[in-house]
Formats: structure tokens, C-alpha cells, sequence
């Protein structure tokens, strides 16, 4: 699906309300990103996407990513250091499997929404919410061509 059309069917406004409802009961971060393509090597390219969002920077190295290649029907999540240093392997297996249901089902919005609120629970079990934590990156949509 273009890119376009895929932005257009989003609820942009539920899918940051969401990431601040997940936000208020953990220390972690979500953002959410959307670009055409993802191509041979999503993976590292959802990686550099990291890095350029400033990610990396969180104080507990605890942020994550849902990378989405619209026209490629493709996603990656990704989590931090200090979450990969902290949760087993398979730990965003149930999120993707869920997603990809929704997506499949043309349910793009409740697709990222349930995939927000699940690393969200997930995040709170390893990364509580502390009184003093602050929101460090923003909420809103990060798209690029």
C-alpha cells in the first residue's frame, strides 16, 4: 500500500494517545515510524531509524521502535539495549504475530495501537514508572520518504 493511503487510514491521534497511555505506566519509550520502502535489509534500516530518532539516548536505554514499510508490507520492532539486556528472546514475538493479524485485516490503526499497548505492559514488568520520570522523546508519528 503507498505510503499515502497507509497514513490516511491511520487515526494518528489514537495511535499518540496510545503511546502516552502505554508511556504513563513504564519508564520506557515508543515511537512509532513509517516509510515507503524497508528494502533487502529492513532490519538494519529500522536500526539507523533508531539511532536518527535519538533512541539511543533514553537514560535507561529503554526505548522501542515499531518500524512499518508500508508499501513493502513489512514491519520490524525494535527495543533498546537495556530491554534486550533484560527480556528473552522471543519477547516481541506475541506483539508482531498480532500486528500482522490486524494488518493482514486491514486494521492498521487498531493494529499499532494493540502493539503499543502490549510492549507497553511488557515494558512495565522490566521498566516501571517512576515518579520522576520524564516523557524523553515524542509521541507523535515519525515519517519519512
Amino acid at each position: 500500500m503507498q505510503e499515502k493511503e497507509f497514513l490516511e487510514r491511520l487515526d494518528q491521534k489514537r495511535i499518540t494517545d496510545a503511546i502516552g497511555e502505554a508511556e504513563s505506566r513504564t519508564s520506557g519509550e515508543i515511537r512509532v515510524h513509517v516509510q515507503p520502502k524497508g528494502g533487502s535489509d529492513i532490519r538494519n534500516i529500522a536500526e539507523k531509524t533508531f539511532e536518527r530518532l535519538g533512541m539511543t539516548k533514553t537514560s535507561l536505554r529503554n526505548g522501542v521502535l515499531l518500524f512499518i514499510a508500508s508499501e513493502d508490507n513489512q514491519f520490524v520492532i525494535l527495543g533498546d539495549k537495556g530491554i534486550d539486556d533484560a527480556v528473552p528472546a522471543s519477547f516481541w514475538d506475541a506483539i508482531a504475530a498480532t500486528l500482522t493479524i490486524r494488518f493482514k485485516a486491514g486494521e492498521f490503526t487498531e493494529g499499532i495501537v494493540d502493539a503499543i499497548g502490549a510492549a507497553g505492559e511488557q515494558l512495565r514488568t522490566y521498566f516501571p514508572h517512576e515518579d520522576d520520570d520524564v516523557d524523553e522523546l515524542s509521541n507523535e508519528i515519525d515519517v519519512s520518504d
